[in-house]
């Protein structure tokens, strides 16, 4: 079978597996404790408010608001065990693969991933279908990251076209194009979840994506090109870093990667990292948030509603693809590109808090359309800065930080919003907004040293070049 190097429909066909599953998770889980907090089935109606068909239905619709606290606090403990389960070895094998693939190949950081999902995924089939102990879910998170996640996957994925691709514009597009695929096929799949769950139940739709995940495997492992052909040998352990082995030459290589770089060069990539984690912690560690929100008083949305809700936040994918190529091809600063996506976000998480109608619901994604530019701009400022050579413990560092951080600040946020659930639940967006401030304020310090570092880049691949040269003669001539 001829390979390719296409690995834009393996991002397409995963996002959309993913999606199609991952706001059905969160409503199995809420409706497995109203089911033990109440005794009673969930309700489930064609209109688009619970609370409003409770409230002219039954008289003590009070009752109903105190099960509603409860479950919605035994839900978000919930998703904190779960994430806390998960963390830790999902971003040991994010480290150990990512970094890895600069020497034994980029498809082993796509692959592993993809098998820790599909384990996943039969795992809550599993549960669902037999009705098990809802807990076992956490067992299941645990087992599914020691095989990786999705900060492996992507941090495999990224570095793989960092490997082909060439020049400012074309990585910073790509990059971008990917981030796109994914917010358009989890859009398509989040409006389908609502329907499928309607007409089929949870059963089938974790079935069909376990299918999809299935061959999604197989495409990985038998169509997919690798970029790295290049194998280590006797000879490369003639000079100084390759003399490490196994697992002290994944961890040195993220070392390499800063001790290596210029005084200047080392500053940006520091500043750069901070800005890509402090606004990957306001904004991705308060989007899980949304679906309980919604799920909450007065909302109270249904399922129809929920995946309407999902498919337009991942509108922002498209549209910050959209505004990124126009920004890119009028020549707008990068920077500036970046101050833009965070304001949209700012902007958007202010308004979510306080959105108490479906109408404002809906209209709270507007401002956010723009909130996904800074991520693909980041990375691609960052690759820029170091070699060819350490594209994947760049990435690995990356996804580890991403990673740690996303997680811890999902678990705060879920806490924080069980804590204040009962005087302001949008509370936890206001402080999102709020944190939102840290990378503008270092947006300013990068502005100010400057980024552009690509002669210095290039002088040091001449001298590893020639270093690398010099030894391989060395060798041969003794």
């Amino acid at each position: 079978m001829k390979r390719i190097f296409l690995v834009e429909p393996l991002v397409a066909l995963y996002a959309f597996a993913v999606f199609l599953i991952f706001p059905l998770s969160q409503q199995y889980v809420y409706r497995r404790f109203w089911v033990e907090v109440t005794g009673t089935p969930y309700p489930i109606s064609d209109n688009t408010s619970r609370c409003m068909e409770n409230i002219n239905i039954n008289s003590s619709s009070s009752n109903d608001s105190i099960y509603h606290e409860v479950v919605q606090r035994l839900a978000a403990r919930f998703s904190t065990y779960t994430v806390i389960a998960s963390t830790i070895p999902s971003l040991i094998v994010t480290l150990l693969l990512v970094t890895y693939s600069d020497r034994g190949g980029r498809k082993i950081a796509i692959i592993m991933p993809l098998i820790g999902s599909l384990i996943y995924t039969l795992g809550l089939l599993t549960v669902s279908y037999f009705e098990l102990n809802i807990y076992l879910l956490i067992l299941v998170s645990f087992s599914s990251s020691l095989f990786g996640g999705l900060g492996t996957f992507l941090g495999g994925v990224f570095a793989y076209i960092a490997d082909l691709t060439k020049g400012d514009r074309e990585k910073t597009l790509r990059m971008g194009g990917v981030e796109t695929m994914i917010g358009l096929t989890s859009g398509v799949a989040a409006i389908c979840t609502g329907y499928f769950l309607k007409a089929a139940g949870f059963n089938w739709p974790f079935l069909t994506s376990a299918i999809l995940q299935f061959f999604n495997l197989l495409y990985a492992v038998f169509v997919l090109k690798e970029t790295v052909t290049a194998a280590p040998t006797d000879s490369d352990l003639l000079n100084g870093s390759p003399r490490r082995s196994g697992g002290k030459q994944i961890f040195y290589g993220v070392y390499d990667m800063f001790t290596r770089a210029s005084r200047r060069a080392r500053k940006i990539l520091v500043l750069l990292t901070i800005v890509f984690i402090s606004f990957a912690i306001a904004y991705i560690g308060a989007l899980p948030l949304v679906t309980l929100y919604e799920l909450n008083k007065p909302l109270c949305w249904n399922e129809i509603l929920i995946g309407y809700g999902s498919a337009l936040s991942t509108t922002a994918f498209i549209t910050s693809f959209l505004g990124l190529t126009a920004f890119t091809c009028c020549r707008v600063p990068q920077l500036v590109i970046v101050v833009l996506g965070i304001l949209s976000a700012m902007s958007g998480l202010i308004l979510l808090a306080f959105a108490k109608t479906t109408l404002l619901m809906f209209m709270v994604r507007g401002p956010m359309l723009l909130a996904m530019m800074p991520f693909p701009v980041l990375r691609a400022m960052l690759s820029k800065i170091v070699s060819k050579s350490e594209q994947g413990a760049l990435f690995a560092a990356i996804s580890f930080l991403e990673n740690v951080t996303t997680n811890v600040a999902t678990a705060v946020f879920n806490s924080i919003y069980s804590a204040t659930l009962e005087w302001y639940p949008g509370f936890p967006f206001l402080l999102a907004a709020g944190l939102c401030t840290i990378p503008l304020l270092f947006v300013g310090l990068v502005s100010r040293i400057g980024v552009d570092v690509a002669e210095e880049v290039l002088v040091q691949e001449a001298v590893e070049k020639e270093e690398e040269d010099e030894d391989l003669v060395e060798g041969q001539g003794s």
